[in-house]
């Protein structure tokens, strides 16, 4: 019985670590830990839909491309509603619309270019509200001492779900098949999944309005010229959106054209990533601010291994390597990007005197450029070269090209820390 409670105890005692937090800021972490269970199915399920029934990366690629141009439009429009509207209605309305997004592709006839991009559309204007409300909702709720402990506790359970669910969709996919389920319909299955999905979409819509969050009070969030601080900061958005723009694309078709099925992408996900939520949450609760530039260049560092390993190799081992590393990079690059890029509006927003969203909304825009930037890169190469040049050798050279974002973030650090004493 004495051991059973010395094995409780840690657990009870990060719990009550938890608790010692603001009930806003807890709240909205419940909120993402439920909708983190979304996220993979989003991220992984919907290119490998596109990959088994159209058989075309280029399909994949115009889906990202819809839903990335769906975002800022969607953080615009977002920013208009924002004065008449709760913001966590616009939130929920956001995750609900993701789960929507899905149902529609799913039901589609045949994949087309215009059924494929209105459906990235409607992904995108799901994400541009659910991602430009959390993260004003995230900025108000903590303060530059405690987000290590904010975003390493999302990301550990980000990081948690991005290993189980791709497991068992996966496993559940193939069983589906193998077994005969409903005549063996895949895309039957894929529709079953979704509904889940949407499930979960409706209980953490419920969860955000259990605290009563406030909106931006100022109306204008429109600006064209900002501090030089903020436009720094811009160009190391536009950097970190060209890896999205590739990891939401690439890992799929990598998997679907070198390893085999969606249970892979399950697999592989799950072997590492164990040990990197745990690091992740350990980081969250024992970093502080000063060592955040340590974890940027690590996971960067890793990143590049991976997409070098993947480019020598360029097989099905090469491709589980370049999954282990990226399991680790993309969490160990959140968790020191987002605080930096809450302290720096932290900072300008006071000197500039403008409402934070003003921020939230104009980072969209780097992020955008670099997303577009990176799936352009990888459409150019794969009709201009190959599909096989591009799978083997773009991700290395956006790899390369983020190690830049290294002494960019030290640089964006210093001056904020200067710039706040001012």
């Amino acid at each position: 019985m004495g051991k059973i409670i010395k094995i409780l105890k840690k657990p009870l005692s990060e719990y009550f670590v938890f608790l010692s937090y603001p009930r806003d800021m807890r709240v909205l972490l419940i909120t993402n830990m439920i909708y983190a269970i979304v996220l993979p199915v989003i991220d992984l399920f919907v290119a490998a839909y596109i990959m088994r029934n159209t058989n075309d990366p280029t399909l994949v690629a115009i889906y990202q491309v819809a839903l990335y141009t769906g975002i800022p439009i969607t953080f615009l429009i977002n920013g208009f509603l924002l004065n008449k509207i709760k913001i966590s209605n616009l939130y929920s309305f956001g995750m609900l619309l993701s789960g929507a997004s899905m149902l529609y592709m799913m039901t589609l006839d045949e994949l087309n270019i215009f059924g494929i991009g209105l459906s990235g559309l409607i992904m995108g204007s799901s994400f541009g509200f659910f991602w430009a409300n959390r993260d004003f909702l995230a900025l108000n709720t903590t303060n530059n001492e405690n987000r290590n402990y904010y975003y390493g506790l999302e990301t550990f359970f980000y990081t948690i779900t991005s290993i189980i669910v791709p497991f068992i969709v996966g496993w559940f996919l193939i069983t589906y098949k193998n077994l005969g389920w409903f005549g063996g319909n895949i895309t039957k299955a894929y529709q079953l999944v979704t509904l889940f999905v949407f499930a979960l979409t409706i209980v953490s819509s419920i969860v955000i309005h259990k605290e009563k969050f406030k909106n931006p009070t100022q109306k204008k969030f429109v600006f064209f010229q900002f501090h030089k601080l903020w436009n720094k900061l811009l160009v190391l958005a536009g950097l970190k959106g060209m890896v999205q723009g590739y990891l939401v694309t690439a890992p799929a078709i990598l998997i679907m054209t070198l390893v085999g099925n969606e249970n892979s992408l399950g697999t592989i996900q799950a072997i590492s990533g164990i040990i990197t939520a745990i690091i992740l949450y350990l980081l969250g609760r024992f970093s502080k601010p000063q060592h955040r530039i340590y974890i940027f260049t690590v996971g960067l560092t890793l990143f590049v291994i991976g997409t070098f390993t993947n480019a020598i190799l360029f097989s099905a081992a090469g491709v589980i390597v370049f999954m282990l590393t990226k399991v680790l990079f993309q969490p160990l690059h959140d968790i020191a990007y987002f605080p930096i890029q809450m302290r720096v509006i932290d900072v300008v927003s006071k000197k500039e005197k403008r409402s934070e969203f003003a921020y939230i909304f104009n980072h969209e825009f780097g992020l955008y450029l670099g997303r577009i930037f990176g799936l352009g890169l990888f459409l150019v190469l794969a009709n201009y070269v190959s599909l096989m040049f591009s799978l083997k050798y773009s991700l290395l050279i956006v790899a390369l090209i983020q190690l830049l974002s290294i002494p960019m973030a030290q640089h964006i650090i210093k001056r904020s820390d200067q710039e706040a004493n001012d």
